[in-house]
């Protein structure tokens, strides 16, 4: 596999899975109805540092972004955000990717990551816990899961 940082033409081919991901409502607090051009107005947004993955047969597979969560003097705090190919899934990419973003991130002097709205039903939990994230706190039943019903959302943060 191949991760490198993402061009103007990767788009067409994070698309599919990105709107598969996002329009099941399962993860991602983004409307299930989110167009293409809003889509990528969201994950390719210039002040982002957007990734890809690439298997063996150069297909796109994984993306993710690096961005600061904050502003100003809190501007050390980095946010990401991360998606995987759901025809991929557990081949590696998820944990390969998340590697090379916290490092990534680390290497760009920022003190610490936080995610804002981790849906806690999310396989993603055990693999950010694993990474060494904590939960700081749940916003209780702020997530309307299409399976779960109401579930609550986590604020997960690492220092780096």
């Amino acid at each position: 596999m191949l991760i490198r940082e993402a061009v103007a033409d990767d788009w067409p081919r994070i698309w599919p899975f990105w709107h598969r991901i996002v329009a099941a409502g399962e993860t991602y607090t983004w409307g299930p109805d989110t167009s293409e051009e809003a889509a990528r107005a969201l994950w390719m947004a210039p002040a982002k540092r957007v990734y890809v993955v690439e298997d063996d047969d150069q297909a796109v597979v994984a993306s993710a972004y690096l961005t600061p969560n904050y502003g100003g003097p809190a501007a050390g705090i980095a946010n990401a955000g991360f998606m995987v190919d759901p025809d991929r899934g557990g081949r590696g990419y998820g944990r390969a990717l998340a590697e090379h973003v916290l490092a990534a991130a680390e290497a760009a002097g920022y003190r610490g990551m936080v995610f804002n709205a981790v849906v806690e039903t999310n396989p993603a939990v055990k693999l950010w816990t694993s990474f060494g994230f904590t939960i700081l706190g749940t916003v209780p039943e702020a997530y309307d899961h299409p399976r779960h019903g109401r579930v609550g959302l986590h604020i997960m943060y690492k220092a780096l």
